[in-house]
């Protein structure tokens, strides 16, 4: 099965265990990994981006 290149905001929020609108609040703030918005308004994020996010968040801890 090839690799999903786009994430979703669902998988992103089922992947982290946390809810839509905390997910939401972290992007206002700055904290969210960077998204891209589609025509239609949908919100998805690179994997590429999703998984140095991730690995920022284990150097800074």
């Amino acid at each position: 099965m090839p690799r999903v290149e786009r994430l979703s905001i669902a998988f992103i929020c089922e992947d982290l265990g946390i809810s839509r609108s905390t997910f939401y609040e972290w992007r206002q703030k700055g904290r969210a990994p960077k998204c891209m918005r589609l025509p239609n308004g949908t919100l998805l994020v690179r994997r590429a981006k999703y998984d140095r996010w991730l690995a920022s968040l284990e150097d800074a801890a």
